[in-house]
């Protein structure tokens, strides 16, 4: 059966940091682009960040470019979102997704974890 799950979520105050992981099992995912979306309550679920199968092709929502960093290690089946600098409009649901195809968009996720909370707030 293939699972993604996310980790690494919690409350963290203004301009704090936290690592996300995405932890395959039931698949390999050195064969997949993989996404970060979020969901904040009462939005709609929004692409954050992705990385291609090989980890040389990184591409990052607007909002979070210069704070976060996509990195995978094939090795260890997993992919991770370094954050950093966040603020209080980081709150959201956390996702990571296998990719049908190479675009930041909710709808070219695939396969979905069950997502991680974040929440920023002093």
């Amino acid at each position: 059966q293939v699972q993604l799950v996310e980790s690494g979520g919690g409350l963290v105050q203004p301009g704090g940091s936290l690592r996300l992981s995405c932890a395959a099992s039931g698949v390999t995912l050195d064969g997949y682009a993989i996404g970060w979306f979020r969901q904040a309550p009462g939005k709609e679920r929004e692409g954050v960040s992705c990385i291609d199968s090989g980890g040389g092709y990184k591409d990052y929502a607007d909002s979070v470019k210069g704070r976060f960093t996509i990195s995978r290690d094939n090795a260890k089946n997993s992919v991770y979102l370094q954050m950093t600098s966040l603020k209080p409009e980081d709150t959201a649901v956390y996702y990571c997704a296998t990719l049908s195809r190479w675009q930041l968009h909710p709808s070219s996720g695939n396969r979905w974890g069950k997502g991680t909370l974040v929440t920023v707030s002093s």
